[in-house]
């Protein structure tokens, strides 16, 4: 992960921790609200019981008495059930609700304790009812039952029944897991029934008797048992509503205030972690929260030691207390703080987690110690050193660089390996330097035996490079071991250490790269043939500059312009031919494409045209057939071109075309295009058809035969290309030569396409 990942990730657990903040506050602000009234409900149903009146005559009397005595409900409420609230700050507004919050607040603020919470109840609430016992039970995290605190239990008494193991079955037991009638829990008003044969605490057992279930946040964490030592009649409603509001209260009220134990006392833990604050620094002690399922949901931080330092830099008095999970939002991570410190509380077994993040707001890495102590976990936390530090990043560099370290102990024969070393050969116990021929083909046991002389015999550094074949999957692997001996003061090797690097990919790379540059070269060495015998061919057809023929009044200059130096042949080809009939045939063609195929499909269509030509059929008629040789007897020729021939007697042109471009007509110094007559180009159908234009020439005309790579242009409509092309050639023609090498010279293209041009004079 990279700095600005990590920044990211840091910043999202740091809002996650302040929103985990408010809701706490939220959660806090709800409670101090309930524990509120939680009280005046029972300070109500004490008000029913002694006055025999109804809930909402309790109600308008509390409210009565309150205002007269110029106090809140919630304060006036809290001095009838007698629970003991500190600092309790007055308002002015004595029915203000801020004022029942400030109240509750400091109920919350009190740490309570639950042998004086039941002397309360028992004094003050319980007063007038008639009972004479009050006990507290608390449920641990192992799913035992503690009496917290008690009230009116004889001494011997409350201390056999101080802590109920799991499974056994008691009334507070029963009322923790069970939901009655009535609102749940035991209601006895005769006693333990004769059927019945629960063990039941104090000498009451035939007396009256209630448990009721604590609920908090939906889960049971205790109970509530109220002993009478007669039978009474029956439980009145405002009885029934006391007892109840009483059991909500200290629910609302009590925490477990001692780290989870196997015994539930307190001071059985408290010396065990003085002893741990001595041996080690920054100790943390957490008690387990379980859900309703009994399932871990997080983790209390009950105990932290006077040195305990946060990695966040908060206070032991901000952390007390809190969550884990809230405290740390980090530790919630998939494999992290919280999944481990559930895994030691599971199994037992300690764990060492290293370059663990806890928090969001921590500048470095911290390494955490577990163990399970009691129902919690004992850690230590602390940040990590640098030798820590620096062998993870060992091994890191280890992963990346496909190393295993090794060493070897000559003199006992011991052999060590790092985890990576025993990975690259797929072995479970480390191969001695004496063993590591058994370990390759063949063919490389010499190189084996060669790197194993150097180190020991020659007491010198060795690299070598083998192959292995990999224990666990019969796998080939290309390994790179280096390695360098250390000897004694008589300079006698007494160890060697080094390592084994898998270069495996790094081989196959080298491999696939040579076989590329072979093919690459054969390749390149074809290319250049061809390249070489496609101009040999082309500049055999269609020298660069020539005077092509002269035949009685006709004389023909051709020119050939290529596209520049290293670029590829093309298929533009040139012919001037007298005819057995005394006639003389023209030929401008230029096949699609560029290397050897192009110019061996020039090669073929311009014989082709020569043999069909001395049959004297017309232009028209030669393309056509030189069409069926494009498409059945070629490899897929396409091509265009002009075809004309000229009859000496009559001055006559006649000529055809085959999708190239129209021969322009240059007379009295003024060019034009001659009209075109139909013609799709070569190759393209098989049933094709040509026309033909005829031409009568004059004295000191010219005709202008070319392909199109002397005149297209990028963007340029092909029609705005021809318009240039005539307005160059409109001049007198006095040299042939000299207007052809004009034209090819200014004539412009930027096609990086190769140039025909055939310029025709009438004497």
């Amino acid at each position: 992960m990279d700095n600005a990942e990590s920044g990211s990730a840091q910043a999202q657990i740091a809002r996650l921790m302040a929103l985990a903040d408010r809701q706490l506050e939220e959660i806090a602000q709800l409670r101090s609200e309930a524990t509120a009234q939680t009280v005046i409900d029972l300070a109500r149903g004490i008000l029913m019981e002694r006055f025999s009146c109804s809930a909402a005559e309790s109600g308008s009397e509390l409210e009565r008495i309150a205002t007269e005595a110029g106090s809140a409900p919630a304060e006036l409420a809290a001095q009838i059930v007698g629970v003991p609230l500190n600092r309790i700050m007055r308002s002015e507004d004595a029915n203000s609700h801020a004022s029942g919050a400030r109240i509750a607040a400091a109920a919350t603020d009190w740490e309570p304790d639950a042998a004086n919470l039941a002397a309360a109840l028992l004094d003050d609430a319980l007063s007038g009812t008639g009972a004479v016992a009050v006990a507290i039970w608390l449920v641990a995290p192992d799913g035992a039952i503690d009496m917290a605190g008690q009230a009116g239990f004889p001494a011997t008494e409350a201390s056999s029944w101080r802590r109920m193991p799991p499974g056994v079955d008691v009334l507070p037991g029963r009322a923790i897991r069970e939901q009655t009638a009535q609102g749940g829990g035991i209601w006895w008003p005769a006693g333990r029934p004769e059927t019945d044969d629960v063990p039941v605490a104090g000498p009451w057992a035939t007396g009256a008797r209630v448990v009721l279930p604590m609920r908090r946040a939906g889960s049971t964490v205790g109970a509530v048992e109220v002993c009478w030592p007669e039978p009474i009649s029956e439980f009145s409603k405002p009885l029934r509503r006391q007892l109840l509001s009483m059991a909500d209260l200290c629910a609302q009220t009590l925490e477990p205030s001692h780290p989870d134990n196997s015994s539930g006392d307190q001071g059985d833990s408290q010396w065990i972690l003085g002893v741990v604050e001595g041996l080690a620094d920054s100790v943390l002690y957490a008690h387990a929260v379980r859900d309703g399922t009994g399932e871990v949901a997080d983790f209390r931080l009950a105990h932290l030691s006077p040195d305990f330092a946060d990695p966040g830099g908060r206070s032991i008095a901000d952390l007390i207390g809190a969550s884990l999970l809230g405290a740390y939002p980090g530790a919630a991570l998939p494999g992290g703080l919280f999944d481990a410190a559930v895994e030691v509380l599971r199994t037992g077994q300690p764990r060492h987690i290293s370059d663990e993040v806890i928090a969001a707001h921590s500048a470095g890495r911290v390494t955490a110690r577990m163990t399970r102590l009691f129902g919690g976990v004992l850690m230590t936390l602390r940040p990590a050193s640098e030798p820590e530090r620096l062998g993870v990043l060992l091994s890191h560099a280890e992963r990346l660089g496909r190393i295993g370290g090794w060493e070897e102990l000559l003199e006992t024969g011991e052999v060590y390996w790092t985890s990576a070393a025993f990975e690259l050969f797929g072995v479970s116990v480390p191969v001695r330097l004496s063993e590591l021929h058994r370990h390759v083909p063949a063919e490389d046991a010499p190189s084996v035996l060669a790197f194993r002389d150097r180190l020991l015999r020659d007491k010198a550094t060795a690299a070598a490079s083998f192959r292995i074949t990999r224990t666990d999957d019969g796998s080939i692997r290309h390994i790179r071991a280096f390695a360098e001996p250390i000897v004694d003061a008589a300079g006698q090797p007494v160890a060697v250490h080094g390592a084994y690097q898998d270069v495996s990919r790094r081989y196959h790379t080298e491999v696939a790269l040579a076989v590329t540059r072979g093919q690459l070269n054969e390749s390149e060495q074809r290319a250049e043939e061809e390249h070489l015998l496609a101009i040999r061919l082309q500049e055999a057809i269609t020298p660069h500059s020539s005077r092509l023929l002269e035949a009685g009044d006709l004389v023909v200059a051709a020119r050939y312009r290529p596209a520049g130096e290293g670029h590829l042949v093309s298929g533009d080809w040139y012919d001037a031919v007298p005819l057995p009939t005394g006639q003389v045939l023209l030929v401008v063609g230029d096949v699609a494409g560029h290397g050897i195929d192009a110019v061996t499909g020039m090669v073929a269509l311009r014989n082709s045209l020569r043999g069909l030509a001395v049959t004297g059929a017309e232009p028209s008629r030669l393309l056509g057939l030189l069409n069926n040789v494009c498409a059945q007897l070629t490899d897929g020729v396409l091509a265009t071109a002009v075809c004309a021939v000229y009859d000496p007697p009559t001055r006559t042109l006649r000529w055809a075309r085959a999708g190239h471009p129209p021969i322009i007509l240059l007379r009295s110094g003024c060019a034009r295009r001659l009209m075109q007559p139909k013609g799709l180009l070569l190759g393209a159908s098989l049933d094709a058809g040509y026309g033909d234009a005829t031409v009568t020439l004059q004295p000191g005309d010219a005709l202008l035969l070319y392909t199109d790579g002397l005149i297209e242009q990028r963007g340029t409509p092909i029609d705005d290309c021809l318009d240039a092309l005539v307005s160059i050639a409109s001049r007198p023609v006095t040299d042939i030569d000299a207007f052809a090498d004009l034209l090819a010279a200014e004539a412009a293209s930027d096609t990086d396409d190769d140039a025909c041009l055939l310029v025709v004079t009438i004497r």
